[in-house]
């Protein structure tokens, strides 16, 4: 098995763009309720927390915007995006629909390398959770799904995989911030993990789509039991 420290796909390249930059630190701040929903977003704030001009702050909300996290209100500005029982139910439907297809797709198109990336970050979400190193496990857990989105060979999936992550990542601090504790939704995690890099192995995209959806499923409920 490929050790993770080998795999290249854990190195987070350096932002492309002072708009990157801002980007990738707001989506920090917001997906681990740094920022909690309704917050206000003012340029004028950000420009001197991030050290950051106003054009490439105002990208990146456009950005945050399009992708859900970031909700513009008409004469009030930008706002964190809430969390709401409604928009909790269409992000699972939507994950539901695209992770299942990619798990599927994924266990008739895997390549060798995909299928032992998969397995080796299995492996190593598990290690993060044993050392309670949350940062690492994020990292992890992008990198499962970047490699399950490659491993499909769909570009649309590809795509879409990313920008729809930050929303699921939100609510998996949702949770675990209720809940006071990580660890109980990253075992569960781990299970959906080992299933879907065992069912891709063996080629089987029925377990390895069922293994996924009841992921989301149980991950739903968990929110809806905490709202």
């Amino acid at each position: 098995m490929t050790p993770v420290a080998e795999l290249g796909i854990l190195e987070e390249s350096e932002p492309r763009s002072l708009a990157e930059k801002a980007y990738e630190q707001l989506v920090r701040k917001i997906v681990r309720l740094e920022l909690p929903p309704g917050t206000v977003i003012a340029d004028k704030s950000l420009m001197a927390e991030l050290e950051i001009g106003r054009t490439p702050i105002r990208e990146a909300m456009q950005r945050l915007a399009v992708e859900g996290l970031l909700h513009h209100m008409p004469n009030r500005g930008m706002f964190v995006s809430e969390i709401s029982a409604t928009s909790v139910q269409q992000i699972y439907e939507f994950r539901s629909i695209i992770d299942g297809s990619a798990a599927r797709l994924a266990a008739t198109r895997a390549s060798g390398d995909d299928i032992e990336d998969l397995a080796s970050l299995h492996t190593a979400l598990v290690h993060a959770t044993e050392d309670d190193d949350v940062d690492q496990y994020v990292a992890l857990d992008r990198a499962f799904y970047r490699v399950l989105a490659r491993a499909a060979t769909n570009t649309y999936l590809a795509e879409v995989i990313p920008r729809i992550f930050n929303l699921h990542l939100r609510l998996w601090f949702f949770i675990a911030q209720k809940m006071g504790t990580w660890h109980p939704i990253a075992e569960a995690h781990e299970v959906m993990t080992k299933d879907v890099a065992e069912a891709v192995r063996h080629g089987d995209p029925n377990a390895a789509e069922r293994a996924m959806k009841v992921y989301i499923s149980r991950r739903h409920q968990d929110i809806r039991d905490t709202m």
